[in-house]
């Protein structure tokens, strides 16, 4: 498995928008985060193009997010936002570029499918973060800069506290689990079964959602689970499920709780991975230990 080395310093980090157009505004901000921690910030050819609800064409979404890979001054690829349509090009990356050359994509949500097709073809770790402003939020929060931050430039453990208040949280069980952290936003791993979706056996699994309705969420666990993709689990590891109405009397962490039982492993659930508030960043295909009893999720750099 390539892990990429951290960031420095005077590094290039190059924005590309794989998926949907982004604020160019936002993204501007972000940018002065970056150079704030002292690094170098440049933008892909069609960073901001706009072709209805994509970042442009497939072919130039494509370009510039290769083109990043293939640029030896490049040492991170930072993706604008997730959105939609980031699947239609996630089977034609540079695998080889990859693999001559890692370096962290950093994203989530539809990003997610460029992290498993990345692990999948080119057995690279990639980085499930952003600079997310969450519904209750008026700027990225200072533990989401950090978080992101420490992944993205240190070689310090990962530690996950799960937080009570997160709804997900009474999805979790007891018990122990290690196995490389595999998976993302639900709707796109969903969409990833049976052609970018690495081999789940002896992974933990990670799920985030946002904004779904619940028959979604059935049928997707039920497609993933009963076509076996879920078979050899090692445990499950909930983020973030936002805008869901966890009032109802079957709500979505009901729904979940059926699923997941049926795979009789350790569960943790409110970790704080998604579309919530307050995100933090982690490793998607490195080996993490979840203690469920605990509440955390570690990622040890030891262990990698």
């Amino acid at each position: 498995m390539l892990m990429p080395p951290p960031l420095r310093p005077g590094d290039k980090v190059r924005f590309v928008s794989p998926a949907s157009s982004p604020d160019r505004d936002m993204v501007l901000r972000h940018a002065e985060i970056l150079k704030g921690w002292g690094l170098t910030v440049d933008f892909g050819e069609h960073a901001f193009h706009k072709r209805d609800y994509l970042a442009g064409t497939d072919e130039e979404r494509l370009s510039d997010i290769n083109g990043a890979f293939r640029d030896p001054e490049v040492r991170a690829v930072f993706t604008t936002r997730g959105g939609k349509g980031s699947y239609r090009i996630a089977d034609k990356l540079d695998f080889a570029a990859v693999r001559r050359d890692p370096k962290f994509v950093i994203g989530f949500s539809d990003i997610t499918v460029l992290h498993l097709s990345l692990l999948k073809s080119g057995h690279q770790i990639g980085i499930h973060g952003a600079f997310f402003c969450g519904p209750n939020d008026d700027g990225v929060s200072p533990y989401t800069r950090e978080a992101l931050c420490r992944t993205m430039m240190t070689t310090e453990d990962i530690v996950i506290e799960a937080r009570p208040h997160e709804p997900t949280f009474g999805l979790t069980t007891g018990g122990t689990a290690r196995g490389r952290l595999i998976g993302g936003n639900l709707d796109t791993v969903a969409t990833s079964a049976g052609w970018a979706l690495p081999d789940l056996n002896g992974a933990v699994l990670l799920l985030e959602a946002v904004h779904m309705y619940r028959g979604q969420v059935d049928r997707q666990m039920t497609m993933l689970r009963k076509a076996g993709h879920l078979n050899g689990l090692a445990g499950v590891a909930i983020g973030q499920f936002t805008n869901f109405e966890f009032d109802r009397p079957y709500s979505v962490i009901d729904i979940l709780r059926e699923h997941l039982a049926e795979l009789k492993v350790p569960i943790l659930g409110g970790l704080p991975l998604g579309h919530g508030d307050s995100p933090a960043s982690v490793f998607i295909g490195a080996v993490a230990e979840l203690d469920a009893k605990a509440g955390i999720l570690a990622i040890r750099h030891g262990n990698i």
